[in-house]
């Protein structure tokens, strides 16, 4: 028996599509950091995260049993935990290696052992509520990225042309900073989360729909607003 069906005896094949859909999210955002130096634009991020919002809500509204059984067994996961804390680990790393830290360049090298072995050891020695913890690291990554990506086309846009929705992605970012930093902290309180969420099903309808919208208005402001002439 697998260690993925060891967790998840009954609810393997009804979990696949959302690890399908963390493996696209972690997967998009390591390739935006390794191959393009942390590098995006912020019309393909919001077109992005439009697209996936749109997605994971989507399955949520057709797929509601689906959807709550794997979102009630994710903090207690430890496969999806792996997943994210190894990811936001190299990334971590990554993020160290392009720094232009003159102040640590001799010192780089320890960084590298340091933090690799807190990510790695996190995942023998940190088990309980490991997905919370991972996710919560690589959120703080993505906030990182938001901010970097909002930032660039602040200063790279002609000032008439520089739209304030952007700041719809400065208040998304420190949204995301404040969470996965009180996650890290207390990770059982997205297990409380979770359960008072999908307690009723009209909570999860309407914050579904919301996420829909929320999606759509990404993707227009990507393919609109955001788009550099």
């Amino acid at each position: 028996m697998t260690q993925v069906e060891k967790e998840f005896p009954k609810e393997s094949s009804k979990g696949a599509p959302m690890f399908f859909l963390m493996l696209i999210f972690v997967g998009y955002f390591l390739y935006v950091a390794l191959k393009q130096n942390n590098q995006i634009s912020i019309a393909n991020l919001s077109i992005f995260l439009g697209v996936f919002f749109v997605a994971l809500s989507s399955y949520a509204l057709v797929k509601t049993e689906n959807f709550c059984q794997s979102i009630k067994a994710f903090p207690r996961s430890n496969v999806p935990g792996y997943i994210f804390m190894l990811a936001a680990t190299i990334w971590f790393l990554w993020n160290i290696k392009t720094e232009n830290m003159a102040d640590y360049k001799d010192i780089k090298h320890w960084f590298y052992i340091g933090f690799g072995f807190i990510g790695i050891g996190s995942c023998f020695y940190l088990k309980d509520f490991l997905a919370v913890r991972g996710l919560a690291v690589f959120m703080l990554l993505t906030a990182k990225l938001i901010l970097d990506a909002q930032r660039v086309y602040m200063f790279s846009t002609p000032a008439q042309e520089v739209t304030e929705w952007r700041l719809l992605f400065a208040i998304l970012a420190y949204a995301i900073i404040i969470f996965s930093m009180w996650m890290v902290i207390s990770p059982w309180r997205m297990r409380d989360i979770i359960n008072w969420g999908v307690a009723v099903p009209l909570r999860i309808y309407i914050k579904s729909i919301c996420l829909i919208l929320f999606g759509v208005i990404l993707i227009v402001l990507g393919l609109t607003a955001f788009q550099i002439k």
